[in-house]
C-alpha cells in the first residue's frame, strides 16, 4: 500500500488517513505532496498519484484499488483487517462511535476555519467567537458521553485507541495549539492522544519537513 499525504504540519485530513493505516497494522509507504506552493496548480495536474481525487489528500493506493477521503480509507482498511480493530465490539458503543466519527467528518466548520492545523505554532490562545465556542462545547459533550459510557477500558474515547480517536486526533491537537482551556476529563484525553507514539512520530516528521505556507502560518496568529 502507498498513502499519499499533504504537509504533515498543516494537513489534518492526512493525519487521519495515516493513523488509519497505522491502526490497520498493514505495511505501507508514505509519499508527501507539498500542498499550496506557488506552483501547486501545475504540480496537481502533473501528479498521477492524486489525479483520481482531484488533487485532494489523503489518497490510498493498494493493488488495483484507489481510495480517497479519510473516512473511506478507514472503512476500506477495516474491511481488510477486521472491523474490531477500528470499532468497539459492543453494538451500543460501536453505534455511538460511528455517529461521532460521521459528525466529525461532516461538521465543525467554524472550529476548522478559526483554528487551522499548524503543528509548528507556539501554543497560545486566540479570541474565540460564539460559533467556535459552540463547536468546542459540542466536541467536549461527545467526548464526555463516550468516556462516561464506554471509556472504562483505557484512556481513549472508547477505552482502546480506535476510529473515534483517529477522527478527533486533529481536533485534540488544535486545542493544544490554541491553548484552549479544557475540563479535567478532556485534558486527560488530550494528553493521552498527544503522548501516543504515532502522534509523536507524526510530530517529528512534521518538524523535519522544509515547507512553510505563509497564509497558514499567519492564520489564527500562528507563530
Amino acid at each position: 500500500m502507498k498513502l499519499v499525504i499533504g504537509n504533515r504540519r498543516y494537513s489534518s485530513w492526512s493525519l487521519r488517513g495515516w493513523l488509519a493505516c497505522r491502526q490497520s497494522g498493514l505495511p505501507f509507504t508514505t509519499e508527501v505532496v507539498p500542498l499550496y506552493g506557488p506552483d501547486w496548480p501545475d504540480v496537481r495536474r502533473a501528479m498521477p498519484e492524486i489525479a483520481p481525487s482531484a488533487g485532494k489528500v489523503p489518497i490510498l493506493w493498494h493493488d488495483d484499488a484507489v481510495v480517497w477521503d479519510s473516512l473511506a480509507i478507514m472503512d476500506y482498511l477495516a474491511d481488510r483487517v477486521g472491523r474490531d480493530r477500528f470499532w468497539p465490539r459492543d453494538p451500543a458503543a460501536a453505534g455511538l462511535a460511528r455517529a461521532m466519527v460521521a459528525e466529525m467528518h461532516a461538521g465543525f466548520a467554524a472550529l476548522r476555519s478559526a483554528l487551522p492545523m499548524n503543528l509548528g505554532r507556539d501554543p497560545a490562545p486566540i479570541a474565540l467567537n460564539d460559533a467556535v465556542t459552540a463547536d468546542i462545547n459540542r466536541v467536549l459533550t461527545l467526548w464526555a458521553e463516550a468516556r462516561a459510557r464506554h471509556g472504562q477500558g483505557g484512556p481513549f474515547l472508547f477505552g482502546a485507541f480506535g476510529a473515534a480517536d483517529i477522527a478527533f486526533a486533529p481536533v485534540a491537537l488544535r486545542l493544544i495549539i490554541y491553548a484552549v482551556a479544557l475540563p479535567g476529563f478532556a485534558q486527560s484525553y488530550v494528553a493521552a492522544l498527544s503522548e501516543h507514539a504515532w502522534i509523536g512520530e507524526w510530530h517529528n516528521a512534521a518538524q523535519a519537513e522544509p515547507w512553510r505556507i505563509t497564509a497558514f502560518e499567519r492564520a489564527g496568529g500562528a507563530a
